[in-house]
């Protein structure tokens, strides 16, 4: 093979090694130490392979290899902000194949036609400010200046004060957004997050669907009171409320079907004393499908839901948008190339759906996209047991180096 599986290698350790959670899996939430290590890092290897190096309005790291035409752009990338307690391939596989792909092009000494953007993307998990997406949500003009005082991290500092505090002008963020005449089209290798690639032994997923996703923020209030002095019967206990909608959620996703999945994975209860009862509750809801109509359906019931239940029990609610991605149909282009690709490498492929949103459902919104994945050992990903061969993740830079090239010439 043309990429060099030592030096992929090198940069997964190295990035993995930028964490705040040492010894207990990669937590690299964006405007951080962490992120600044890492895109020090990724900016001097970006250097080393000879592209012009810069920092986009929102924070994603840049660099160009100039084309003989002045546009539009090849680009090529993933994110490397993380989860909380993830591991080390989730998003920096993209974002090292991003680099890989430039040192094969400056040792060849390869001059592309078109210019080619090598990208580390921020803050796709929405770890610290929640919704997510947002470097290629603000390439995309979907993130407003309203936005980044509206999102907050749970210190409550928002995303415009953080940006200020890291040296980023929150004032500039449309400085950000890209034109469709502006980009080609938009690659992106990402682990695949599940067991299907492993279990059917193949080297590569090429990606046909990324799943819609809805996520929202409720808050329900009610009253907080002594918890030994207040009778059961005069409490406006809001986890209680919030417990009876969020029940129902599951039942309301599997009633959508189509793959529908529905998830409460965070909820957080004010005071948060054991002798008070609660008074606020706020807890997130992640709704994904294939279909638009299944989001949709299950946010209706959530809602019917939470206005039946908040009535019967004195409770206010309010429902707060983070997050609408519609479902995505990949670029057919960019999968019969993949699969041709594949064809001449001897890589084994598997035609696949995407449960996992990427920056490259929200970039199919100003280009057309094409999505790889590569073996997750177990399926395991968002803890810090997730991992991918080394041996399997440079199989799918490689095939990613053969269609950047084909497409740049």
């Amino acid at each position: 093979m043309e990429t060099n599986l030592e030096r992929i290698k090198k940069d997964i350790e190295a990035i993995g090694e930028f964490t705040a959670t040492p010894g207990n899996g990669t937590t690299r939430f964006s405007f951080t130490k962490e992120d600044r290590e890492a895109r020090e890092y990724i900016k001097g290897e970006m250097l080393k392979a000879g592209l012009e190096v810069f920092e986009d309005a929102a924070g994603t790291v840049v660099g160009e290899l100039k084309g003989e035409i002045e546009g539009p752009v090849v680009m090529i990338g993933s994110h490397f902000d993380s989860v909380k307690n993830g591991g080390s391939f989730d998003g920096p596989a993209g974002v090292v194949t991003a680099l890989e792909v430039a040192r094969v092009f400056k040792e060849k000494n390869l001059k592309p036609k078109y210019p080619v953007q090598f990208v580390a993307l921020i803050e796709e998990e929405g770890g610290r400010f929640g919704g997510g997406l947002f470097g290629s949500r603000a390439m995309a003009g979907k993130v407003t200046r309203e936005d980044l005082d509206r999102f907050k991290d749970s210190e409550g500092m928002s995303v415009a004060q953080a940006m200020r505090d890291f040296g980023f002008n929150p004032d500039k963020i449309k400085e950000a957004e890209r034109k469709p005449q502006d980009i080609k089209c938009f690659l992106e290798l990402h682990i695949e997050q599940g067991p299907i690639l492993e279990t059917l032994g193949k080297d590569i997923g090429i990606v046909e669907y990324i799943v819609g996703i809805k996520e929202f923020e409720v808050i329900i209030k009610g009253r907080p009171d002594h918890a030994g002095t207040t009778p059961m019967n005069m409490r406006a206990d809001a986890l209680d409320g919030a417990v009876n909608v969020i029940s129902k959620i599951s039942g309301f996703a599997k009633e959508a079907a189509f793959g529908t999945v529905a998830t409460v994975g965070k909820l957080n209860v004010l005071p948060g004393a054991a002798n008070i009862v609660p008074g606020e509750v706020n807890f997130l809801v992640d709704i994904r499908s294939k279909k638009s109509e299944c989001i949709e359906e299950v946010e209706k019931n959530i809602v019917s839901e939470l206005e039946k239940v908040c009535r019967e029990m004195s409770l206010q609610y309010e429902v707060i948008q983070k997050l609408h991605v519609s479902p995505v149909k990949v670029s057919e282009k960019l999968v019969d190339l993949l699969k041709n690709d594949c064809k001449k490498l001897g890589f084994s492929q598997e035609i696949m759906l995407s449960g996992a949103g990427h920056d490259a459902m929200v970039m199919s919104q100003i280009t057309d996209i094409g999505l790889v994945f590569v073996p997750s050992r177990g399926g395991r990903s968002h803890c810090p047991e997730e991992w991918t061969d080394y041996e399997a993740l440079q199989k799918g830079v490689e095939l990613c180096y053969n269609l950047v090239k084909e497409i740049a010439f």
